[in-house]
């Protein structure tokens, strides 16, 4: 294995940076970068360790943002509806859809609402990724160039498709469009607008055909050539779409599997 990044040996260039944090920010990252060791394996799979699951959170979003920052924006940048911002007026009912789904005011309060030990892992989502930022200027967010902690909770789903994106986008602005603004009227009868949820997906279900799902399957040491246990799973989603990790405190926290990128914790795995 190659010890590629340790956190703690990281040095704080604080001259010449782009974006200046509150001094306040920067002495927390410091404290628990400290606590954070990140050892890249030969396929270069962070293996985060840490002394608290907080810690293990700050570390595994950093490793994280070093594999692929874009993506992680482009996940809480559509989950959050703003994807017009970096990419322009046809986004906008993307984007609507989502806030139909996903409000960002709701989101703040139930931050406030969740248990202190829920908090202290989102806030360490978001100072990892906030860290990830100061220690690499050189990298221009297209929309969010401060995490907040809250922000964790509007992207906890990790597959493709089947929820949100079932809404018709080309319904969604025949009903809301400019044409229909202060209107409450239903589409005309020719007009060829539907339900919102008018897809042939969402047809009743029959028993007819062969069964689908989920599938998986766990092969014992003893039938593997290398005689080590073999886990088969389907991920349901493209390559690339996971961040593979694990993730280890002291505090009893050891789970190796895929995390959708940036997202807290270890979505499919064990």
């Amino acid at each position: 294995m190659k010890n590629l990044v340790a956190l703690p040996a990281l040095v704080v260039l604080v001259a010449g940076l782009s974006r200046p944090a509150p001094t306040g920010d920067i002495a927390r990252w410091e404290r628990e970068a400290r606590n954070v060791t990140i050892i890249r394996d030969d396929w270069g799979i962070a293996h985060v360790y840490a002394r608290t699951d907080a810690d293990a959170v700050f570390g595994a979003e950093y490793a994280q943002a070093e594999d692929d920052f874009n993506r992680i924006e482009t996940n809480y940048v559509n989950a959050m509806g703003r994807l017009a911002e970096a990419e322009g007026e046809s986004r906008i009912y993307q984007d609507l859809r989502m806030k139909l789904f996903i409000d960002p005011a709701r989101m703040k309060k139930l931050y406030f609402e969740c248990p202190a030990w829920l908090r202290a892992l989102m806030n360490a989502y978001a100072d990892g990724l906030n860290y990830y930022l100061y220690k690499h200027p050189d990298v221009k967010p297209r929309v969010i160039r401060h995490f907040e902690p809250w922000m964790a909770l509007t992207f906890t789903e990790g597959s493709i498709g089947g929820d949100i994106e079932r809404v018709n986008l080309a319904q969604l602005e025949a009903f809301y469009g400019r044409s229909n603004v202060g209107q409450a009227t239903e589409p005309a009868a020719d007009s060829g607008v539907g339900p919102l949820l008018a897809d042939s997906s969402l047809a009743p279900f029959t028993s007819d055909g062969e069964p689908a799902g989920s599938n998986g399957a766990a092969i014992a040491p003893s039938n593997t050539t290398g005689h080590h246990a073999l886990l088969l799973i389907n991920p349901h989603t493209s390559f690339f779409f996971r961040s593979e990790l694990q993730m280890a405190s002291e505090e009893g926290l050891n789970a190796y599997g895929a995390s959708t990128w940036g997202q807290f914790f270890i979505y499919q795995g064990f």
